[in-house]
C-alpha cells in the first residue's frame, strides 16, 4: 500500500506509485485540483488525467513516444522531437486551441487517399494528398485545387509542358474524318509524334476539348459515323502517356462547333450545333474531370446564335469567343467553379477577329488568333492576334500577327507558349497547312515556325498540361 504526507508545500509519495485504496501498482486515477508542478507524469491502461485550471500547459516538449486516447488541449506550442511520435487513436481528439505554431522534427503525412474518400463537408483550407491524381490539393472554398508544378512545366520536355491535338477534317477535294491524335514539346518544338485514336464514333470536325494537369477530353463533335448531327460522346487521354483515347461518358445532345475550357479540376463546354437538321444552342455542361460520368448542365450563353466559337481560361473564369451565326465581336465569360450563366466581358466589338479563330492562354492573357474578319466576316479571313486580360473586363488589345494564315486551327499553350496549330490557310478550300506557330505571352509580335503536324486539318481538337487553367499553386 501506498503511503502519503500532506506537508507545507509538499506531496510525497512512496513506492513510485499512487494508491488511494488501491494496490502498489498505482495504475488507477489521479484528480489534482490546483496548481501541480512535475517532470514526468505517465498515463496508461484506462486512467485518465483531468486537467483543472490553473494546470494550462503553455508548452508540452515531446521527448518520448506517446498515444493519446482520449482528448488533450493546449494553449502552447507543441514540439515533437527527432525520433518520437504522436499517435492519436481511433475516436480520439487533440484540440490546438490559440498555438500559433506547430514544429516537427523529421516529417508531416497529410491525410491520404483517392477523390471518393475526400468525405463532405469541406472547410477552405483543407489540405491532402491525392492518390488517384499523385498530388497534394486543398480546398479554396469553392472546389479542390491541385498544387501544380509551373518550374517543372518549363524544365521537363518529357513529361511535362506537352500539346496533344487530334481529330479534324478536310472538306475537299473530298471529306476526310482524321481519328488520329498527336503530341509535340511545348518547350522545343519540331515535329508531332503520334500519340493514339480517338473512338471510332468521336474526333472528326469541331469538337470541344479541354484538359486538367493529368487528363485531356475531346467532346462532342461530327465524325464519319455520326450523322449529320454530331455525337455525344466524351473521351479522354493521359496525357503523359501515349495511347488511345478512352470512353468518360456522354453529353446530353449531340453536337458540335463548340468549345471548351477548363480550371485544375472541372471542364466546361457548349453544345454549339445541335441535331439532325442542326439549330445553333447556347447550352454550356460541364464534367468533372478526375471522375468519370456524364456532363451536367452548367448555365447558359448569351445568345443561341454562339457556334463555331473559341475558348480561353485562367485559373476561376472561362471566357467564348467568336461566335457564328451572330457576328457581333462579343466574348462571354463565366466563373467555373459556380455554375451560371454567362455575361457579356465588354461589349459588342471587344474582340476583333470573329469565328473560327483559334486561342489558347496563360494564367494572365488569352489570345485568340485568325479566323474571320470583324465586323465584316463575309470579307476573309485575318491574321490578327489578340489577346485579353482575363482578371479584368474589357475590349481584347492587339498583340501580333500570324506567320501563316490559319482559319479553323487549335490552339494550346503553356505557362510561357501560345501555340497555333494547323487551319485552313484561305482559298481555295484546299490550302490547308501541317504548321505549328508559336508566340510567346509576355511579348507578342509575329509568329514564328515551331514544328508540324503530320497531315493538314481544320476543325481540330487540343489540349495541354500546362494551361492558363491550371493557375500557378
Amino acid at each position: 500500500m501506498a503511503t502519503f504526507r500532506v506537508g507545507v508545500g509538499s506531496f510525497n509519495i512512496q513506492d513510485g506509485a499512487v494508491g488511494f485504496g488501491t494496490d502498489t501498482d498505482g495504475l488507477g486515477n489521479l484528480k489534482v485540483k490546483g496548481v501541480t508542478k512535475t517532470t514526468d507524469i505517465k498515463v496508461s491502461g484506462a486512467s485518465t488525467l483531468t486537467r483543472y485550471s490553473g494546470f494550462a500547459a503553455d508548452n508540452i516538449n515531446q521527448l518520448e513516444n506517446i498515444t493519446l486516447t482520449s482528448e488533450v488541449g493546449t494553449i502552447g506550442d507543441i514540439v515533437v522531437g527527432v525520433g518520437t511520435s504522436v499517435i492519436i487513436s481511433s475516436g480520439s481528439t487533440v484540440t490546438v486551441g490559440t498555438v500559433e505554431s506547430v514544429s516537427i522534427g523529421t516529417h508531416f503525412s497529410p491525410p491520404v487517399g483517392g477523390i471518393e474518400e475526400r468525405g463532405q463537408d469541406f472547410v477552405e483550407g483543407m489540405m491532402r494528398y491525392n492518390t488517384d491524381l499523385n498530388t497534394m490539393e486543398f480546398y479554396n472554398g469553392n472546389e479542390w485545387r491541385q498544387f501544380t508544378y509551373i518550374s517543372d512545366v518549363q524544365n521537363s520536355p518529357s513529361s511535362r509542358g506537352r500539346g496533344v491535338i487530334g481529330a479534324g477534317y478536310i472538306s475537299s477535294p473530298s471529306t476526310v474524318y482524321y481519328s488520329d491524335i498527336q503530341f509535340f514539346s511545348l518547350a522545343s518544338g519540331g515535329q508531332a509524334e503520334s500519340f493514339g485514336d480517338v473512338l471510332s464514333s468521336g474526333g472528326g470536325r469541331g469538337g470541344s476539348s479541354f484538359s486538367s494537369s493529368t487528363r485531356g477530353l475531346f467532346a462532342t463533335g461530327r465524325s464519319e459515323d455520326s450523322g449529320s448531327g454530331g455525337h455525344n460522346t466524351i473521351e479522354y487521354i493521359t496525357i503523359a502517356s501515349a495511347g488511345d483515347a478512352i470512353d468518360f461518358g456522354d453529353a446530353s445532345e449531340k453536337c458540335y462547333n463548340g468549345s471548351g475550357c477548363s480550371s485544375s479540376t472541372r471542364g466546361v463546354f457548349n453544345l454549339a450545333y445541335v441535331g439532325g437538321s442542326p439549330v445553333y444552342n447556347n447550352i454550356i455542361e460541364y464534367v468533372e474531370m478526375s471522375t468519370l460520368g456524364n456532363s451536367a448542365d452548367f448555365g447558359d450563353l448569351t445568345s443561341v446564335n454562339s457556334g463555331w466559337n473559341a475558348s480561353v481560361s485562367s485559373s476561376t473564369r472561362g471566357f467564348f469567343g467568336g461566335f457564328y451565326p451572330r457576328t457581333d465581336g462579343t466574348i462571354d465569360v463565366v466563373t467555373i467553379a459556380s455554375k451560371g450563366n454567362a455575361t457579356l466581358f465588354g461589349g459588342p466589338g471587344s474582340l476583333f477577329t470573329d469565328y473560327a479563330a483559334s486561342a489558347c492562354s496563360n494564367s494572365i492573357r488569352g489570345i485568340y488568333a485568325g479566323g474571320t474578319n470583324y465586323p465584316n466576316p463575309g470579307s476573309g479571313y485575318t491574321r490578327l492576334i489578340q489577346y485579353i486580360t482575363m482578371s479584368s473586363d474589357g475590349s481584347a488589345i492587339d498583340f501580333g500577327d500570324l506567320s501563316e494564315l490559319s482559319y479553323s486551327g487549335i490552339g494550346v499553350a503553356s505557362q510561357t507558349r501560345g501555340c497555333i496549330v494547323s487551319g485552313l490557310a484561305g482559298e481555295p478550300d484546299t490550302n490547308y497547312i501541317t504548321t505549328i506557330q508559336d508566340i510567346f505571352f509576355s511579348s507578342g509580335g509575329t509568329t514564328n515556325h515551331f514544328g508540324d503536324i503530320s497531315v493538314a486539318r481544320r476543325n481540330l481538337s487540343g489540349v495541354s498540361d500546362c494551361h492558363g487553367g491550371l493557375g500557378g499553386y
